[in-house]
């Protein structure tokens, strides 16, 4: 995989989103279901306008998407997020492996 295959934007904003222990408790809490955005508020004490701006950010990211049903806005996971964060630790795990291989070559020829 290249790292141009990477969008590096996508994945700024979603190592920026998961920054912040209040929106990494919400990707936890919709991962086992989905959650209303009154719930999420009232679990994590926090009020119902700070838990809409961290789940804009959520959204934004691709992390979590949200759906209307009557009057309550529910909140789950959306998994196509990770992707990004899939292809990251791929891409930055053949570099680094790239990079010890050299290292291991390089220790082997001196000896």
């Amino acid at each position: 995989m290249s790292t141009q295959a990477l969008d590096w934007a996508a994945a700024d904003g979603i190592f920026f989103a998961m920054g912040d222990a209040t929106r990494r408790s919400i990707v936890r809490m919709v991962s086992e279901g989905p959650q209303s955005v009154s719930a999420l508020a009232k679990a994590l004490g926090v009020t119902l306008t700070a838990i809409a701006q961290h789940v804009q950010v959520l959204q934004g990211c691709g992390l979590l998407r949200t759906q209307k049903v009557g009057r309550v806005r529910l909140c789950q996971a959306d998994p196509r997020g990770l992707d990004v964060l899939q292809q990251w630790v791929s891409i930055t795990r053949q570099l680094w492996e790239a990079r010890f291989d050299a290292l291991d070559a390089m220790l082997d020829e001196e000896d």
